[in-house]
């Protein structure tokens, strides 16, 4: 609002002072970060304020069933409505609001957030534990993907040029590009001439129809991106600052490289695809990282308010769309890697034990699952519930408090996100 609000003034009354400060992509992202943060404090005073006078909350675990005796009884939780109205009050105020890229992450923040509240709502005022039903959380998932995907696909103004160079001339800088061309290409990590199109492992279709197929795919990788990472994002929620201290990493992470995506200077010097528009995405992210460093305010250890599903559907959501946006989705393994953790570990315990059980017998792989719960948890206790059970990573008798396993965790992810950024110069 305000980047066009300057940007008429200038145009019609010619130099206004200041107003050049609002054409900066480095200004307008810090100031947004900046934003973002202080809404995340103020707003989330408020409304844990209004969660506890109105006694809304989550049921959650009281502290007989925590080995170190931590009650998170009557705790808030649809945090992620402070994170939500922390990203959208400095886009909309700093933001290029007809920039495409900008306007995909806001309908990814209002529709992932949307159905992630649908959940909270029917866990805490329908006092149903299941929340919404799993396949209309993957419908929601399935149908934002389809969006992003399709949009970039036919929208006139997603495009990239794969090659940009420049030279000085008679002191001027020249930039020379690659014709802007609409294309399924992305970014091989670790490989010198690191770019592939999706469209070649379809040749074999023939010279008009592999990029076709090419889109189709591109299209459906977008979907199962967009899933798999907010599904990641939400089994990592379960400890107090875990998803929004790794989720604000790895947005910084995708902060850097939409940067370098949406600068000739950048895309040149790290030989990157230049995408034209992605730079808006700078804002967006530093609205985002802002939003849940703010939020850590409220939910470091003891939480004060839970992000729910509203805030970490929407978290997983955001960071998917991004990688996809600027070609950098085959980057997510590692940039989400604590995710990825998280969700191998569940579907590996669920599947052995399902496998195991119809042979009469119970095994696990984990303690417990997701994986951060396998570390406070001890033998004592699953074996309490179950005598018979055979645990195969049974680890080390010592329990950890959800402090160190939240900082660890973020360890990781911060090593992971240097990793990803490394790739720019490792090839």
């Amino acid at each position: 609002m305000l980047y066009h609000l300057f940007d008429y003034l200038t145009t019609a009354y010619g130099h206004l002072a200041g107003a050049r400060l609002f054409t900066y992509i480095s200004f307008r992202a810090i100031i947004a970060g900046i934003i973002g943060l202080l809404v995340s404090i103020w707003f989330g005073n408020w409304f844990i304020n209004y969660m506890k006078r109105h006694n809304i909350s989550e049921t959650q675990r009281d502290a007989s069933i925590d080995p170190f005796n931590v009650a998170k009884k009557g705790v808030p939780t649809m945090g992620g409505l402070i994170v939500i109205a922390a990203i959208l009050i400095p886009c909309l105020l700093f933001g290029k609001l007809n920039n495409v890229y900008m306007i995909l992450m806001l309908i990814t923040t209002l529709m992932m957030g949307s159905l992630g509240f649908a959940d909270d709502y029917i866990k805490t005022f329908k006092k149903n534990k299941e929340g919404l039903n799993g396949w209309v959380k993957i419908g929601g998932q399935v149908a934002l993907g389809l969006i992003v995907g399709l949009t970039l696909r036919f929208c006139p103004a997603v495009s990239m040029n794969e090659v940009v160079t420049s030279h000085i001339e008679n002191n001027v800088v020249v930039v020379e590009k690659t014709p802007e061309i609409k294309s399924t290409q992305t970014t091989i990590p670790f490989v010198k001439h690191h770019n592939f199109n999706y469209a070649d492992l379809f040749s074999w279709t023939g010279e008009a129809n592999k990029y076709r197929f090419g889109w189709i795919f591109f299209v459906l990788l977008t979907i199962f991106v967009v899933a798999a990472v907010s599904n990641g994002a939400n089994l990592n929620d379960g400890m107090d600052g875990m998803c929004a201290g790794n989720s604000a990493i790895m947005g910084i992470a995708l902060l850097v490289l939409a940067y370098t995506s949406g600068s000739v200077i950048w895309a040149e010097y790290f030989d990157v695809m230049y995408i034209p528009g992605s730079e808006e995405l700078v804002v967006f992210l530093a609205s985002f990282v802002g939003a849940l460093v703010g939020y850590l305010w409220w939910n470091g250890f003891p939480a004060q308010v839970f992000l729910g599903d509203t805030g970490s559907l929407t978290v997983g959501g955001i960071i998917g769309v991004c990688a996809m946006m600027i070609h950098k989705e085959l980057l997510v393994p590692i940039i989400c890697g604590v995710f990825l953790m998280e969700s191998v570990s569940v579907i590996l315990q669920t599947q052995v034990y399902k496998w195991n059980k119809k042979r009469g017998q119970h095994v696990r792989v984990w303690k417990r699952a997701p994986l951060h719960d396998h570390f406070r948890t001890s033998v004592e206790q699953v074996l309490k519930n179950d005598p018979t059970c055979k645990i195969c990573f049974k680890g080390s008798r010592n329990l950890h408090h959800e402090t160190k396993i939240v900082l660890r965790f973020c360890i990781v992810t911060l090593i992971l996100a240097a990793l990803a950024l490394l790739t720019l110069k490792i090839r």
